[in-house]
């Protein structure tokens, strides 16, 4: 069950409510897979590796790895799997049913087998399964400016961060962003690539009560992208009484 409401900033709030629901199994679609992964090695870099899904409920999530180079410094992540289903959009956004999402750490993460049974390391792994996943559960949609927490209420994704929570954005690390966001998969199915950029508790307290686009604004002016800083400066830290 999906209820709405609008925050002072005049953004709409979805509260989702879980449901008794059986697994559905869910396998890849290859022809899908393919088309992505090329469209990710165009755009992005060689795909180094992909981190496999065994069993899925509802839709096959696949992680896939893009290794730093010089030019790009950092871990490119990408879903596949997500836009195997129409998400449920509201009227007029019919264009934007089908999506993927992406997030890049730093040059050094760990994500070995072993390294990633710790939190600490895994999170950003989660965060993307579980939000590809989330339209599905709950027949509802993500886009650009949609914040979501981590939990309800929110709290740190580990114990070594106090980011608490994620907004899709336009991603920034691809030059050619016209080509790169869309890729059209047939006549009638369009996949969108949104950028996942980890917020802090008070910015997105921020967003629902000054807008979103207060909020790009002072991530914009302290240089906040979706390039995970898991310590990076608190762009809506009170301080005083005041932001």
């Amino acid at each position: 069950m999906t209820t709405k409401e609008q925050s002072s900033g005049g953004s709409t709030i979805y509260r989702h409510q879980a449901t008794d629901r059986p697994f559905t199994f869910a396998q890849g679609n290859e022809a899908s897979i393919e088309l992505i992964s090329q469209h990710v090695e165009t755009y992005i870099g060689p795909i180094q590796s992909v981190f496999h899904e065994i069993i899925s409920d509802l839709v096959h999530i696949d992680i896939l790895y893009v290794a730093p180079t010089k030019e790009r410094n950092y871990i490119t992540l990408v879903t596949s799997g997500m836009s195997n289903l129409p998400m449920t959009v509201p009227q007029g956004a019919e264009a934007f049913r089908y999506a993927e999402l992406l997030i890049c750490l730093p040059a050094d993460w760990q994500l070995s087998n072993e390294s990633m049974q710790k939190e600490e390391n895994y999170w950003p792994i989660r965060s993307l399964k579980t939000l590809a996943r989330l339209p599905h559960e709950y027949n509802t949609w993500l886009y650009t400016a949609h914040t979501i927490p981590n939990n309800n209420p929110a709290e740190p994704y580990a114990s070594n961060t106090k980011l608490m929570g994620m907004m899709l954005t336009i991603p920034s690390i691809v030059q050619q962003i016209n080509e790169f966001f869309t890729l059209t998969i047939s006549p009638d199915k369009e996949v969108h690539f949104f950028s996942l950029t980890p917020l802090y508790s008070e910015e997105m307290d921020y967003k629902l009560n000054h807008g979103a686009e207060a909020l790009y604004k002072k991530l914009d002016k302290a240089g906040v992208t979706e390039l995970l800083d898991p310590r990076r400066k608190n762009t809506c830290k009170k301080r005083f009484g005041l932001f």
